[in-house]
């Protein structure tokens, strides 16, 4: 009998969620990009749910645990940390752990911004920091929990990632 070529490795997924709640005073940052008028969100960086979900996503896909683990709120460095700057970085340890990133997708829950009118602005922004394709949607949730009533926002992402052939 003849032994049967070894299968390419398979996909890896993960998902990530990041909530943070609105906070005035501060500026709001949501898929990378800044939104002027709107209240901000509290956080150790710069609070962008979009990113920060991201992020969590790929960490989970690569088993690198997560945002926290990564790069931990004790740590200065990342003290008013970009999500950008943030997702560069994850997207980079990904990398160097061995994965090849796919994609990654979020949804953004929450009433404002609404995100329409730059989704593509923040999806560009987004890929360019992943060095893979990031999409964006965004959903209310008619009113209901914490985002439904104006509280503060939500991210959920998926990220997909493939490990590398060995010696590759």
């Amino acid at each position: 009998m003849t032994a049967l070529p070894p299968l390419p490795p398979l996909p890896l997924v993960g998902i990530g969620v990041d909530v943070h709640a609105f906070e005035a005073g501060r500026e709001l940052w949501i898929g990378g990009l800044h939104w002027p008028g709107e209240v901000g969100l509290a956080g150790h960086s710069d609070a962008d749910v979009v990113a920060h979900a991201a992020c969590n996503a790929l960490f989970s896909a690569a088993g690198l645990g997560d945002l926290g683990a990564q790069f931990g709120t004790s740590d200065p460095e990342w003290a008013g940390a970009a999500g950008l700057k943030l997702l560069a970085e994850a997207a980079r340890r990904v990398r160097e752990a061995g994965y090849e990133i796919g994609n990654v997708s979020v949804q953004l829950v929450g009433v404002r911004p609404r995100i329409g009118a730059r989704r593509a602005e923040a999806e560009r922004v987004l890929t360019e920091a992943a060095g893979a394709p990031v999409r964006l949607a965004a959903a209310t949730t008619d009113g209901l929990g914490f985002t439904g009533r104006g509280e503060g926002l939500a991210g959920i992402a998926t990220a997909l990632v493939v490990p590398r052939p060995a010696g590759s």
